[in-house]
């Protein structure tokens, strides 16, 4: 796992259409995306118009010369999580629908009912397609890339310069934990060892955890030192240069904006009849 952690930050460096675009264009997508999906109300509805965004991002993600496999990997990261939350809908009552209709009887008066199912499956839907763009655009988008665009757009410069601190924090923990890990390894410990008895295993794992945490808190104070000593203080931001958008981001927003923006609308009128 640690290493697929250097292997997202490493495919960010690949050249492909979409890598190529300012971060700025990508963030604007993903954000009306995601608020788009989000904004579709809570019915059949989703269902088409989830097709459609789901298209543009299988389109954009191949543009990005990107594998499937990395979107699958990634993808099951994060999934869990919403699956347990689309999960929980079958068993509860919503304020979306005013009948319930029981498909399934458990014990404990637990029931299931076929408008949760419902339910549940609309949620996946824009779980899906919100995770997918999300997905696309930390996979094409350099961390320097990002924070600067997303800086261009109005993010206050004390957040682009904490978050910026704290994405690379994460692969100084990570690098602090592949040395741990292979010093167990030369050691010849692995935690799944049944030869080893099993509470001298876990004494091993909980000695490792703290000397993972400790190292990572002494990293965590030369880096700061080295902060000071580099001139960082209260009124230290992150520099972010002026740099228009180039003529290929505005015919990418030009291009994917008006389906995020008229799918839902379209999708909606018909349903009103008025199309």
């Amino acid at each position: 796992m640690i290493e697929d952690l250097f292997l997202i930050e490493k495919q960010t460096y690949s050249n492909s259409p979409i890598h190529e675009l300012d971060a700025r264009a990508k963030i604007v997508l993903c954000f009306a995306a995601v608020v788009a999906m989000v904004a579709v109300p809570y019915s059949p509805l989703v269902f088409p118009v989830g097709l459609v965004f789901f298209l543009l991002f299988a389109l954009l993600w191949a543009l990005s010369r990107l594998s499937p496999v990395v979107y699958g990997k990634r993808l099951l990261m994060v999934i869990p999580f919403g699956f347990l939350l689309v999960f929980v809908q079958v068993f509860l009552q919503n304020p979306y629908y005013p009948v319930f209709t029981s498909i399934a009887d458990l014990p404990f008066g637990i029931h299931i009912y076929r408008e949760s199912v419902e339910f549940a499956s609309i949620l996946f839907v824009k779980f899906l397609v919100s995770i997918s763009f999300i997905i696309l655009v930390s996979s094409t988008t350099r961390v320097p890339d990002l924070l600067e665009g997303a800086g261009r757009l109005g993010l206050p410069a004390e957040f682009s310069l904490v978050l910026g601190m704290m994405i690379r924090y994460i692969f100084v923990f990570g690098y602090i934990t592949r040395k741990v890990s292979d010093s167990l390894a030369a050691r010849c410990f692995s935690p799944f060892d049944r030869h080893l008895p099993y509470r001298y295993r876990l004494r091993v794992l909980a000695y490792t955890i703290g000397t993972l945490f400790l190292r990572s808190y002494e990293q965590g104070e030369r880096t700061y030192t080295a902060m000071l000593c580099r001139g960082y203080g209260r009124e230290s931001h992150l520099y972010i240069r002026k740099k228009p958008l180039a003529r290929k981001d505005l015919l990418f927003l030009a291009s994917c904006m008006p389906v995020v923006v008229c799918t839902p609308v379209i999708a909606w009128l018909s349903m009103q009849g008025l199309l």
